[in-house]
């Protein structure tokens, strides 16, 4: 009779190739949102990603694949975030826990978009999206952008009783989450005007509580306006 083994399955390990494709997607990414997708050469790419510049065209099949993968990596990034901050596709039925989620998420917002480091970069590069758009916004909206932004509308509608997709539930969305993303984009005037050295985890705490001051505020105009 045959011993059992206690043999384990061997953990996949990272080859070279893979960790070359992910050093040239994340190289993309700051270069494209630093210089531009026509200001980078994938000379450029390759000597930030430390990569042989043929590696480039063996991975994406050239610069345009490249920026297909960066925006990839965006998705990705972002949907763990999101899902970490929102949860699960099913609103919650309870008001209260609705509001709470709502606190969270942009709790968690701020945590990653404005103290994270590698969220700088995600956000320039959407920003060049966004002002020269392409098919990477595309995969970006169609990834990430829309259904965040219709999950927390949901959640809206729990927490308020107003409709999801009515215009203002839509605008009042694009407000808190774009009072979150200046604190990226205005980082050298916060800075300046708040007298920090930087942004920590410590300036993310307070900027957090001004954030989610507003959206109390906003939910309790909202209960006044019904009352």
């Amino acid at each position: 009779m045959s011993k059992p083994t206690n043999a384990k399955i061997p953990r996949r390990e990272t080859s070279p190739a893979d960790l070359t494709r992910a050093a040239l997607v994340r190289a993309a990414l700051t270069l494209f949102g630093r210089q531009g997708f026509d200001g980078t050469s994938t000379r450029e790419i390759a000597a930030e990603a430390k990569a042989n510049i043929g590696s480039i065209a063996y991975h994406f099949g050239g610069k345009e694949g490249l920026r297909a993968a960066a925006a990839d990596y965006i998705v990705d990034t972002i949907q763990t975030i999101a899902g970490q901050a929102i949860g699960n596709l099913q609103a919650p039925n309870d008001p209260e826990a609705a509001r709470a989620q709502l606190f969270t998420a942009l709790e968690r917002m701020v945590a990653f978009i404005v103290a994270r480091p590698e969220a700088g970069e995600i956000v320039q590069f959407v920003l060049r999206e966004l002002s020269h758009p392409t098919a990477a916004l595309d995969r970006i909206y169609d990834g990430v952008f829309e259904p965040t932004h219709r999950r927390l509308c949901l959640i809206w509608e729990q927490a308020t009783g107003e409709p999801a997709e009515s215009e203002a539930t839509r605008l009042t969305m694009f407000t808190l989450i774009g009072q979150v993303v200046y604190f990226r984009i205005g980082r050298e005037a916060v800075m300046r005007r708040m007298g920090w050295r930087g942004i920590g985890d410590a300036e993310a705490t307070k900027i957090a509580a001004a954030v989610t001051d507003n959206l109390g505020a906003i939910l309790a105009a909202r209960k006044d306006r019904r009352s």
